[in-house]
């Protein structure tokens, strides 16, 4: 799958229910990082609405970052994850969960399947450059 492609069926998992934001990012990612869907799904089921209060970081994101270490075998993540956070909130104008929902302000930000198009979009990205 192209990185577009990964991106828009993350969206489509978390538009459709199949997933969490966090799930629907690293599931598309199963094949490349030898862990399966399952295992990922398992791994993720806590980061959904901003750790459940939507309080914390996007769980999109957060997959993003679970990625960037298992494809990068753990060597350079701290550089990816600061890449990851930059490019995520220029696409999406925030990286908490509830500022992206517009809880307080009344503004939404980012629907949750486009911060998980997003997400996967700075991630390939970043991966690009590595």
């Amino acid at each position: 799958m192209t990185g577009l492609e990964k991106a828009e069926t993350a969206a489509s998992y978390k538009r459709n229910g199949v997933c969490n934001c966090c799930q629907a990012v690293t599931s598309v990612y199963a094949e490349e990082t030898g862990l399966s869907s399952e295992v990922l799904s398992q791994i993720t089921s806590g980061f959904a609405a901003g750790m459940g209060c939507m309080e914390a970081t996007c769980g999109a994101l957060i997959g993003a970052n679970i990625i960037a270490g298992l494809k990068s075998g753990g060597r350079g993540t701290v550089r990816l994850s600061r890449e990851l956070l930059s490019l995520f909130k220029e696409k999406c104008g925030a990286t908490i969960c509830k500022d992206l929902k517009g809880i307080e302000s009344g503004k939404v930000l980012c629907e949750c399947d486009q911060c998980v198009k997003n997400a996967v979009l700075a991630l390939e990205e970043v991966l690009s450059r590595a």
